[in-house]
């Protein structure tokens, strides 16, 4: 397993990859932080090097990484190894990456489609490795409150305003014969901005 951390223009963006398969992704301030993340969400049965000098695909990853952190649409994907996670944690991954840019939806929402609770979705969500790829940023409390995240309830805000697309109205996403429902991030950002 090969680690990678490189410094894009003021955040530090981490890259965890086997060949061309990402194990994990992570961005933070600093360098430690980010190979720490990286080194938490790897199996630890597995030997891995930090690197210092990339690859194409480590810069394509890396390139993938900050677009979303800009609020960008990602265009392009990216293999993400998930064979070694339980189906469950799979399932619920799967779910949160087709939660459109500009839209959140709630754990229980989440939970409706994948089964479990919404505790449960969001224990999944404190662990995804792939952050911000599958974006757990975009799940939020029922009543459009920011809970839980990683990187802090600020990181998470920040990360939504950059996402903010003006949309109105909710959608639903059909998955597996049930309904995800998506709601415009703007609803989030009111509910923030009368704290």
């Amino acid at each position: 397993m090969d680690i990678y951390a490189k410094k894009v223009e003021d955040v530090w963006f981490g890259v965890a990859c086997q060949a061309e398969e990402v194990f994990a992704t992570n961005f933070t301030r600093d360098e430690k932080s980010v190979v720490h993340g990286l080194l938490q969400s790897i199996p630890f049965d597995i030997p891995f090097q930090k690197l210092e000098t990339t690859t194409p695909f480590v810069e394509r990853a890396i390139g993938v990484l900050k677009d979303v952190y800009d609020g960008k649409g990602v265009s392009r994907s990216l293999p993400l190894a998930m064979e070694h996670l339980s189906k469950y944690t799979q399932k619920v991954l799967k779910i949160a990456s087709l939660i459109p840019l500009g839209y959140v939806t709630s754990y229980g929402s989440v939970a409706k489609v994948a089964g479990g609770s919404p505790r449960g979705i969001g224990r999944v969500m404190a662990l995804n490795p792939f952050a911000p790829i599958v974006p757990c940023h975009r799940v939020v409390g029922s009543d459009f409150s920011l809970v839980g995240y990683g990187g802090g309830l600020g990181m998470k805000l920040r990360l939504l305003k950059r996402e903010q697309r003006g949309f109105s109205s909710e959608q639903e996403i059909a998955l597996d014969n049930k309904r995800l429902r998506v709601f415009p991030v703007e609803f989030v950002l009111r509910k923030a901005g009368k704290r």
